[in-house]
């Protein structure tokens, strides 16, 4: 499974690039607003850092304007790909940029199967469905992404699962059991993923003994 991270905080996803954990990354509006940068700077910047995709997602809410906003998104950097919401308008426009401009599409906002299904019809190449908003309705929101799973895989559709709306270490391992391709996480949670007691523990016992021999290495 491919780790997208969900942020645009340059210093996190410069530190999380270093350690090669990225396959790429993933931004909004909100997020946009929390870096406290222009878009297309910011983007930029990541781009830059990262060769993999750079989800920067359009605004527009109707067809045309969402097709100017991605042309303007797409002069970015070659990486980009272009976030659409899970709209009519938004469908359309993502059969367009991937037919008319060639460009990867990441269709947003995902809350069912029908609408992932609709999406794979369009030639999204990535559904982002959100599982934590889905559990806040009381809702398993990895039953969601078992449901898409297996429509994808009974139709041999080319677009990638992206789980989004990550919030816990077990929504990453539940999404790899079930076969997703991509979830996009929080750096915090991302690093959450290495730890473990029993990790910690044996290595403090390991180091303890080691320097009861009084040996040095190198």
């Amino acid at each position: 499974m491919k780790f997208f991270v969900d942020t645009a905080d340059i210093k996190e996803i410069r530190e999380l690039n270093e350690l090669g954990l990225l396959d790429g990354v993933t931004t909004n509006p909100s997020l946009i607003l929390k870096s406290g940068g222009k878009i297309a700077e910011v983007t930029k910047q990541i781009c830059d850092i990262v060769d993999g995709p750079v989800s920067a997602e359009v605004v527009a809410t109707e067809y045309s304007a969402m097709m100017k906003e991605a042309e303007t998104l797409s002069k970015i950097a070659e990486n980009v790909c272009i976030k659409v919401p899970l709209t009519l308008d938004g469908l359309k426009a993502c059969r367009s940029i991937r037919n008319d401009m060639n460009r990867m599409v990441n269709v947003t906002l995902c809350f069912s199967a029908n609408q992932a299904l609709l999406a794979a019809k369009a030639g999204a190449s990535f559904i982002s469905p959100f599982v934590g908003r889905v559990d806040d309705t009381g809702v398993d929101g990895m039953e969601l992404i078992s449901e898409i799973r297996t429509i994808y895989d009974n139709y041999d559709f080319a677009t990638e699962i992206l789980v989004a709306s990550v919030r816990t270490v077990n929504h990453v391992k539940q999404s790899a059991l079930i076969g997703a391709d991509v979830a996009t996480v929080p750096p915090a949670t991302l690093k959450a993923l290495v730890k473990h007691p029993l990790t910690d523990n044996g290595l403090k016992a390991f180091l303890a003994d080691w320097e009861k021999t009084g040996q040095k290495i190198g």
